[in-house]
């Protein structure tokens, strides 16, 4: 294991045994392999950087650095935009620990020598994060490189392998020509990424949820706290913010659209696809701290004349989410609600069995003016998991889960 503040500003020797400067940069090209050091650049005093390619690199030691070409032979350095570089994005940089799932700042890279035909390849295996890194750097110059490795077996070492590494770039444009436009943290569940976000100054939040898919951005939004969900939206492209918001749950894109301006709300309203829009639309009109507020109108229902195995087939065609699903809710011709049946019940009960034999009693629910403080009581008294919530006319317009409860009452307590 050789470390990056071993071969930073190391100096370089060609085939000839020249001297040609000294290490400035480490780079790699992600396009071409995520964790190999590519180019090496070469500083020379107020000349013109060169750059070393890998396969003119012969060898690597703390201190020096050996080449198998000659210097005539090496090319002037022209910086690209395609390079990760060590001492610049790498190095006292904030990377996201998969595995830990959390923010961390790299004190020094750890590289595995490869060697090959005629030449000596570095692959970045782990970043050092601990005491062990920073130590290494600030007694670089002071301590020699033999003596700082006898000093750090004494000390516990703190690192996390290359492969459980995200690498925050802000730069979307620059991300793309890294070939880092998929993130590693969809593998991580929203409320972790959102952990995470709330940890990163703004610049690198947005650049978080860029570079998450249209699902991961809504659910990982869903969870951060109201006032970081505002300045995230805020800063996004209008169209981009519309498709986050399709793809949330109605009831948190109308919390969402609510805390923005009126003028911005109504430009991502415009941008949305006109059903998503609708749904987000009427949820706007109550108040917040309403039952209309809280509920979603995504639910499922049925006639009671629905039998059970009639209403298990309609609800495997159906788009409903099934993460908070317990109960079936029972409408007339009317769409008027008239009972709920537990899920649980349904599927115990003969599939030739109409859902209006099966129903729960009694039937609590509230309607859209219902006060928040009264839905959070009917919550408790009853053990509930949803409530259905109608309109003046009887009509069930939409459920409250228990998540949205816990959630409200979370938030208001920050």
């Amino acid at each position: 294991m050789i470390h990056a503040t071993e071969v930073l500003d190391s100096s370089v020797y060609d085939a000839g045994g020249n001297y040609v400067g000294r290490v400035r940069e480490l780079c790699l090209v992600p396009a071409e392999a995520p964790n190999r050091i590519a180019r090496v650049i070469i500083a020379r005093g107020k000349y013109q950087p060169l750059v070393a390619r890998y396969d003119q690199i012969t060898s690597f030691a703390p201190g020096t650095v050996r080449l198998n070409a000659h210097e005539l032979q090496l090319e002037p350095y022209q910086p690209d935009e395609g390079w990760l570089t060590v001492r610049k994005d790498l190095l006292d940089q904030q990377i996201i620990d998969l595995d830990g799932r959390k923010v961390v700042r790299v004190n020094d890279v750890d590289f595995l020598e490869q060697p090959g035909d005629g030449r000596m390849e570095l692959r970045i295996a782990q970043v050092d994060v601990g005491l062990v890194g920073a130590l290494r750097r600030l007694l670089k110059g002071v301590v020699g490189p033999t003596w700082m490795r006898v000093l750090q077996k004494r000390l516990p070492t703190r690192v996390i392998p290359w492969e459980l590494v995200d690498v925050i770039e802000p730069n979307p444009l620059r991300r793309v020509k890294l070939k880092l436009p998929e993130s590693k943290l969809g593998q991580l569940h929203p409320a972790d990424i959102a952990d995470i976000i709330e940890e990163l100054p703004p610049a690198e939040r947005d650049a978080v949820i860029e570079s998450l898919d249209d699902t991961t951005a809504a659910e990982t939004l869903e969870e951060v706290k109201d006032d970081i969900q505002k300045r995230i939206l805020e800063e996004l492209d209008r169209e981009r913010v519309a498709d986050i918001l399709e793809h949330m749950h109605p009831d948190e894109a109308a919390d969402a659209l609510a805390d923005l301006s009126a003028e911005t709300a109504s430009e991502v309203l415009r941008d949305m696809n006109r059903k998503e829009a609708r749904e987000v639309e009427e949820l706007l009109q109550f108040e917040e701290n309403t039952a209309g507020g809280l509920m979603t109108p995504e639910f499922f229902a049925a006639v009671e004349t629905t039998t059970a195995g009639q209403a298990l087939e309609a609800l495997r065609a159906s788009e409903t989410s099934l993460d908070s699903l317990d109960t079936i809710y029972l409408i007339n011709e009317e769409n008027a609600l008239t009972g709920a049946v537990p899920l649980g019940r349904m599927l115990r009960g003969a599939a030739e069995r109409p859902l209006g034999e099966l129903r729960a009693q009694p039937l609590v629910f509230v309607d859209t003016q219902t006060p928040e403080r009264q839905v959070v009581d009917l919550f408790d008294k009853y053990n509930l998991r949803s409530l259905p919530v109608v309109d003046a006319e009887q009509k069930l317009v939409g459920i409250i889960t228990v998540d949205d409860v816990v959630s409200r009452l979370w938030q208001r307590q920050k």
